[in-house]
């Protein structure tokens, strides 16, 4: 068996709920391994969220860095400070792949912040040209594009069936942050 690694394009995307939960779970799955990851999130700044809170605890190869103002961004009228933050977050992204620190990289909503026009699909394009042939990259979030899910190497999509939201059930600590 082969023992140099191959990085893997991993995509988790769809209507269903389940998406950074996943990349929060591979990650942890990598640091288990002794593999250095780096988690970029997208749109989220909110400080109660429970993956964050259960990683800063453990001391864990993972780092985070979070790009977004408290709350979710739900429209797509979105604001220049949301438009920047998506900016530094890729720009962060960027220069993680030239460092060339992590055997793992976690891009959360980089779907949405291109689906919403925070950012431009052709800018994370040229940006997926310096990475790494070992590195692990996961990209979640709703409506991927086309050509990311036809390059991926591993698609995961989420649907969802039924959720409390639509019978007017708030998020609840634990289950949805």
């Amino acid at each position: 068996m082969n023992s140099i690694r191959r990085g893997l394009n991993i995509v988790f995307t769809g209507d269903g709920k389940g998406k950074t939960t996943a990349a929060f779970g591979l990650a942890l799955r990598a640091a288990g391994q002794r593999l250095r990851v780096l988690i970029i999130q997208f749109m989220k700044g909110q400080s109660n969220i429970g993956e964050i809170m259960a990683l800063e605890q453990c001391h864990l190869p993972i780092d985070i860095k979070r790009f977004g103002r408290p709350g979710f961004v739900q429209s797509r009228a979105c604001e220049p400070l949301d438009i920047y933050l998506a900016n530094e977050g890729l720009s962060c992204f960027r220069t993680a792949l030239l460092k060339s620190d992590y055997e793992m990289v976690v891009l959360d909503e980089i779907f949405v912040a291109i689906d919403f026009g925070l950012l431009k699909d052709v800018d994370l394009k040229s940006t997926l040209k310096l990475k790494p042939p070992d590195l692990h990259l996961v990209l979640t979030g709703r409506n991927a594009p086309s050509h990311m899910l036809k390059s991926a190497d591993i698609v995961t999509e989420m649907n969802e069936i039924y959720h409390p939201f639509s019978k007017g059930m708030k998020a609840q600590a634990g289950i949805e942050f």
